[in-house]
């Protein structure tokens, strides 16, 4: 059965902050057009490929790569709560397979997600439990990461087992593109935030508005017209057209340090739109239907999103 792809970039201020000029009516219309793209393809499986910002994932055990058989949502930055449609017999499936082609893949039977996973489910499916859902995590912000190689070769073990599934598979890849949000580090972080990083689960509802806070409060500030986060337009067109032209391998390439010199410490989100694009290879020849770009720095984002498919045999 065919895959198809749809990526998007994710971000915590798209309900709060509004970004000047047209830039929210481009966005919107190029949703739109991604949700057209996900109902012509009928999907009846969801993939969803996403990073975490320490809501589901911490340093008390951090993997680089994981897939939930079962996933609860936070609920932040106006997303929503609660537990996704979890399809559990993929999930199992999916970890055996890519585990036998020999990628170190994570499991967990109570996964934690975010925003990251929220809402491309919600913008393209209207809420995060309308579809059967495979959730797929790869850390995109707790250095140190692997090299983006093994990324790759995720995203082609993905492929092989969903084309084993014989459904019509719609991998979803969230996150990206050039940016550098307000996120912690691990490395000389006070005591109270290292604690936060290495198991802050279950924060109280004021510590996650006094988080959410921060963030919105740099996007408002760049919205007021103060220097905002560094994108890098050049860097995020040129991932773009790697992508269009199916040159995956190119990648290979790329250093981590590059990558966060490049376009900043979050830019390794777009990992999940290179294993969706590495997963869809394996199933033949793909077209880029659409491609969508504008820098948007209210919202501390190189904003991207784009539609994919095998191609069709004329």
């Amino acid at each position: 059965m065919p895959l198809a792809v749809v990526t998007a970039s994710h971000s915590p201020l798209m309900h709060t902050v509004s970004p000047r000029g047209d830039a929210r009516a481009a966005v919107d219309s190029a949703f739109a057009q991604a949700r057209a793209f996900a109902a012509e393809f009928r999907p009846d499986l969801v993939v969803v490929v996403a990073p975490d910002h320490y809501n589901g994932m911490f340093y008390d055990l951090m993997p680089p790569f994981c897939v939930g058989t079962a996933a609860e949502a936070v609920g932040d930055y106006g997303t929503s709560q609660g537990s996704l449609a979890v399809d559990r017999e993929a999930a199992r499936q999916v970890v055996q397979e890519v585990l036998a082609a020999g990628i170190d893949l994570a499991m967990s039977e109570r996964m934690v997600v975010d925003h990251g996973f929220a809402q491309p489910l919600e913008l393209l499916f209207g809420a995060i439990d309308a579809v059967p859902t495979v959730p797929v995590f790869i850390n995109s912000v707790a250095v140190p990461f692997g090299p983006v190689r093994r990324t790759r070769l995720l995203g082609e073990a993905l492929g092989r087992a969903l084309v084993g599934l014989d459904r019509r598979v719609l991998l979803v890849g969230s996150g990206g593109l050039s940016h550098d949000p307000p996120l912690p580090t691990l490395e000389d972080a006070p005591p109270e935030v290292a604690a936060r990083l290495i198991a802050g689960r279950h924060p109280t509802p004021q510590e996650r508005a006094e988080r959410e806070a921060r963030v919105r409060t740099a996007g408002l500030a760049v919205a007021a017209g103060e220097p905002g986060p560094r994108l890098n337009p050049d860097w995020d067109h040129a991932f773009l057209d790697l992508l269009a032209e199916g040159r995956l391998i190119a990648t290979e390439t790329w250093t981590n340090d590059w990558i966060t010199a490049e376009a900043g410490n979050s830019a390794h989100e777009v990992r999940t739109w290179l294993a969706c694009y590495a997963a869809l290879a394996t199933a033949g020849p793909y077209t880029m239907r659409s491609s969508f770009y504008r820098p948007i720095p209210e919202w501390i984002a190189g904003f991207g999103i784009t539609t994919a498919e095998t191609r069709r045999n004329s």
